[in-house]
């Protein structure tokens, strides 16, 4: 297939700058991939869609201040957007500044912390942070937290509670799983009174899920690696939930991507685990284990798009966007949520 398959033109008005006023209050989109039709209702009436023994899966990642500025030795300024953490010392992260660094090469961060630059990989550097504190730490004190390229402003403190889900737990992120910024407490909480089951993967978003696809066929597009655990508590939920009629529901493309990289692992059975994954969904990949995904709306011409579109069919996906334009839906990381039933 062609990149160009995947593209619409998104009105830069429907971008979401800011978040609504209550995390539950946004609108969403329902798809039954199966039959091809749309329903227009609220992230309140998710419970409607939901009934006892079917299983929800989260995403725990907890996003990273992953933003830094620093001085190069010759009194240059420069940026560091960290991608993984690498160990307690060391980071994968990209620099922006006027002369790309030197291997060897070392800057400051906040006038407190010396970094050297270890090598290249691709687009991205290794870095040493040479502190006796970890690179957690100093991103917590000195770092600052990344937003989506397209809201270009400034951080503000309601970012600082509004850009991470209520249940994050495990740090590593650059980027919200955002399909979960829809949760607060009172619906995880009213699931769980209707049995929902509710179980939890980890995968640590990387910077690279905001790239456009810039090849013309799909198929010679190289997908960005990303950390995941998928638990064996998890896996048993998911067992049980199948065995007695249940669903699986995933909150975001990142917990669909956890899972089924560890069915793909598996060779279709899930298994649990720690891995790096850098699978890429498309029209045509076989799903092994989610019926249903909960998403945000995703940009023309992404890797995102193109796995919905494996999911809810293209041209039910096609005639949802439209659709979600024409009603003035809110897209992407602070816009409104999508409820797809898998076609297949």
């Amino acid at each position: 297939m062609k990149t160009q398959d995947f593209n619409f033109s998104l009105p830069s008005e429907l971008i979401a700058q800011f978040p609504v006023s209550k995390r539950s209050s946004s609108r969403m989109l329902y798809l039954d991939g199966k039959k091809g039709t749309l329903q227009d209702t609220m992230f309140t009436d998710l419970p409607d869609y939901m009934q006892p023994g079917d299983v929800m899966v989260l995403n725990d990642t907890r996003v990273i201040k992953a933003r830094l500025f620093g001085t190069k030795e010759s009194g240059g300024k420069l940026e560091v957007m960290v991608e993984r953490i690498l160990d307690e010392h060391c980071v994968l992260a990209m620099i922006r500044a006027s002369h790309a660094p030197k291997i060897g090469s070392i800057f400051n961060i906040s006038g407190v912390v010396p970094v050297t630059v270890l090598g290249r990989e691709h687009n991205f550097y290794r870095l040493y942070f040479d502190h006796k504190d970890t690179v957690i730490e100093l991103l917590d004190r000195y770092g600052n937290l990344p937003l989506p390229p397209y809201i270009p402003r400034e951080i503000t403190q309601e970012d600082e509670v509004r850009y991470q889900t209520v249940y994050a737990k495990e740090k590593g992120a650059v980027a919200a799983p955002t399909a979960g910024l829809h949760f607060d407490e009172a619906m995880i909480l009213k699931l769980r009174k209707m049995r929902i089951i509710i179980a939890y993967v980890t995968l640590h978003v990387g910077s690279g899920t905001f790239q456009p696809v810039q090849v013309e066929n799909i198929n010679d597009h190289k997908m960005h690696k990303e950390v995941y655990h998928v638990p064996e508590e998890t896996i048993e939920a998911i067992h049980l939930a199948k065995s007695l009629g249940g669903r699986v529901l995933a909150v975001g493309t990142t917990s669909l991507r956890a899972l089924e990289a560890a069915a793909k692992t598996g060779n279709g059975k899930l298994i649990p685990g720690h891995g790096n994954t850098d699978i890429f969904i498309t029209p045509g990949y076989r799903l092994n284990i989610v019926d249903r995904l909960l998403t945000n709306f995703h940009s023309p011409c992404s890797t995102l798009m193109m796995l919905v579109s494996a999911f809810g069919g293209s041209e039910n996906i096609c005639q949802a966007y439209q659709h979600a334009i024409d009603k003035g839906y809110r897209f992407l990381s602070y816009g409104d949520a999508m409820l797809i039933e898998r076609k297949v």
